[in-house]
């Protein structure tokens, strides 16, 4: 193509910038579970198997050919636009320019880590969660996992109170992207823990730093978690099961690190985001009304870790030695909780049904 060429076709035509179906975003959601369980697969193989030596193995095979079809698809998006006629930023559908704009950023920092790997060899420590490369792989697979979040925020069809179906796409979207943040937060990651291991981090505060780093953990991932809910919650009235879905998710990165092993610690999780989900129906929280907002922030992770300390404690046969820390550390949890919704909701926001209901 010539240069005159590629200019007519990155030139903007004008056209109104249109939304996908919402059958094009599941696919997009769906491939991008790929892109992430790819990953998780790769994760693990970092955490267990020592061994490795080359860049060139199946984890990563089942990482990159995640990336090539979620791309791929992408792309393929706006080249249908192209196809019509459309040009530039018209032929981008909404939400997906981000997305777009990662895959050949991606492409890059993949080339970049081959590099790195062949010369530096193959992280198997904490070394793996700073590598340059690595970081750069991660933001810009977030960018492309969640562009059905993107694609629904402002479409036409969704409205303040979605249907669950409605929102899948963008809930998995973000619940993967919570994954990789807790994956690059691992060395904080309170679900890593069993439920022995919590019981005897609270029972000793004199030897050793066990007690400090389980509750810097704990913070961590108090924060990790609930963040993305408080998100969905200040823009949508969340239709029941959206908590458990991305709680459900959520579980699997620290999953496929611990292989599972400390599953009751993660099954609470689950646990805790139906709990989250009854809040919600029971308070109604939305950017319109702060109160039961900022309740369901407190509440949501004050529920949320006090089930963490209670399945460990009934599951290792007893409770912690240190009362302050069994009792005190869900607290600590709800007032977290609560000084994120009013940093994400510092004051009510108008939208048209608020209006409606006033007039």
């Amino acid at each position: 193509m010539t240069n005159a060429g590629l200019r007519r076709l990155v030139a903007d035509s004008g056209e109104q910038r249109s939304w996908v179906s919402l059958r094009t975003d599941l696919v997009t959601a769906l491939l991008g579970v790929w892109f992430g369980i790819g990953l998780m697969i790769d994760a693990w193989a970092h955490t267990n198997l020592t061994e490795l030596e080359t860049f060139f193995t199946p984890w990563h095979a089942a990482f990159y050919s995640g990336f090539a079809a979620v791309s791929g698809w992408i792309i393929w998006q706006v080249w249908r636009n192209v196809r019509t006629g459309r040009q530039g930023l018209a032929a981008v559908p909404m939400g997906y320019l981000a997305g777009l704009v990662a895959i050949p950023a991606f492409a890059a920092f993949g080339l970049v880590d081959m590099i790195w790997h062949t010369v530096l060899g193959i992280e198997t420590s904490i070394d793996i969660l700073f590598s340059p490369s690595h970081l750069g792989l991660i933001v810009t697979m977030m960018l492309i996992i969640t562009t059905p979040l993107r694609s629904a925020w402002t479409a036409p069809d969704v409205g303040e109170r979605p249907t669950l179906g409605r929102l899948l796409p963008a809930l998995v979207g973000l619940a993967f992207a919570t994954t990789l943040v807790s994956l690059f937060l691992s060395y904080g990651d309170a679900l890593q823990y069993g439920p022995m291991g919590i019981v005897q981090a609270f029972s000793d505060v004199e030897q050793g730093p066990s007690a400090d780093r389980l509750a810097a953990a704990m913070v961590i991932s108090n924060v990790v978690t609930l963040a993305p809910v408080l998100l969905l919650v200040r823009r949508w009235r969340l239709p029941f099961g959206s908590v458990t879905l991305m709680y459900a998710v959520g579980v699997l990165m620290p999953g496929a690190q611990t292989a599972f092993e400390n599953l009751p610690i993660l099954l609470t999780f689950v646990v805790a985001g139906l709990v989250s989900d009854l809040l919600i129906r029971w308070l109604r929280p939305s950017g319109a009304r702060r109160g039961a907002y900022w309740a369901f922030a407190g509440l949501s992770a004050f529920a949320t870790w006090s089930l963490y300390l209670a399945v460990a404690s009934v599951t290792a046969g007893r409770l912690p030695d240190v009362p302050e820390l069994w009792t005190g550390a869900p607290i600590v949890a709800g007032l977290l909780g609560l000084a994120l919704g009013a940093l994400f909701l510092p004051n009510a926001l108008v939208t048209a049904e608020a209006g409606a209901e006033r007039a």
